[in-house]
C-alpha cells in the first residue's frame, strides 16, 4: 500500500469512527475512534460481502458509509460486552 493509500484508511477510519461515536454519544478521542473506524472497516466490509449487500455509493463516500456501519456494529457489540461484564 502507498502512503497515500494509507493515508486515505486512517482519514476514512477516523471519520467513520467519529460519526458512530457522535450517533451512539460517546467518543473515545482521536486514537479511540481512529481504531473504532478502522476495525469497522474491516467488519463493515466482511458483513457487507457475507450478506451479499449492494453499497449505492463509490469510493471514498461508499468506504466511509462500509466503516461506518461496521464501527455502529463494534461499538454497539462493546456495549452489550461492557453491560455483561460490567
Amino acid at each position: 500500500m502507498s502512503g497515500n493509500g494509507l493515508l486515505v484508511w486512517i482519514l476514512i477510519g477516523l471519520v467513520a469512527g467519529w460519526l458512530a461515536s457522535m450517533v451512539l454519544g460517546r467518543g473515545y478521542g482521536l486514537i479511540g475512534d481512529l481504531i473504532v473506524g478502522l476495525v469497522g472497516a474491516y467488519i463493515g466490509g466482511y458483513l457487507v460481502r457475507a450478506l451479499g449487500l449492494h453499497v449505492p455509493l463509490r469510493g471514498i463516500p461508499g468506504m466511509i458509509t462500509v466503516a461506518f456501519g461496521g464501527a455502529l456494529v463494534l461499538l454497539l457489540v462493546l456495549r452489550v460486552v461492557r453491560r455483561v461484564l460490567g
